[in-house]
């Protein structure tokens, strides 16, 4: 991920729209890569699957959240249960993070940002490559483990089948 060494204000962060989508940490800007066309399409239908299948849950794409003062981490996707939405910016934990791989994404740093979102209390996240069409699950005091082809992504109350998830990439 590309690094901007400018030093940034949190309140210039949060009022600028940076394309493609940019985090912060402690002032400085960190460019995500940009997502490829099975990137975007894998966002789009994990996001339809969770809306339309868990109605106690509503799925958020490249929503910036805050994991602590000075940190700002923007997920590929959120899901956040409905009786607790956090507007503008979650600031206390949701439910689960989602990172979809981009061919210029460095696995160690993707599993790294995990383990952010891990600390900040997130129970679990889910790290998928369209490319690869693999997928881990990250839970809190365990190691990344990879899900099975035949297995499902799962955290509380939701659970999605990889076949039907990479069914949606043409």
């Amino acid at each position: 991920m590309a690094t901007n060494a400018s030093i940034v204000s949190a309140e210039e962060y949060l009022r600028t729209n940076y394309k493609p989508a940019c985090e912060y940490i402690d002032g400085v800007l960190r460019q995500k890569p940009r997502p490829t066309r099975k990137h975007g399409r894998l966002q789009m239908v994990l996001g339809r699957l969770i809306d339309l299948g868990f109605p106690d849950f509503e799925a958020e794409s490249e929503i910036t959240v805050r994991i602590r003062e000075g940190k700002y981490l923007v997920p590929d996707l959120i899901v956040q249960r409905c009786d607790r939405i956090q507007d503008p910016y979650p600031s206390d934990p949701v439910h689960l993070c989602v990172e979809i791989l981009s061919p210029d994404d460095r696995t160690s740093e993707v599993f790294a940002k995990c383990e952010d979102y891990l600390e900040w209390g997130v129970e679990t996240t889910w790290i998928i490559d369209p490319e690869a069409q693999r997928a881990w699950e990250y839970r809190k005091g365990q190691r990344p483990a990879e899900v099975p082809p035949a297995g499902s992504l799962t955290a509380d109350g939701i659970s999605i089948s990889l076949s039907e998830l990479f069914s949606g990439l043409r």
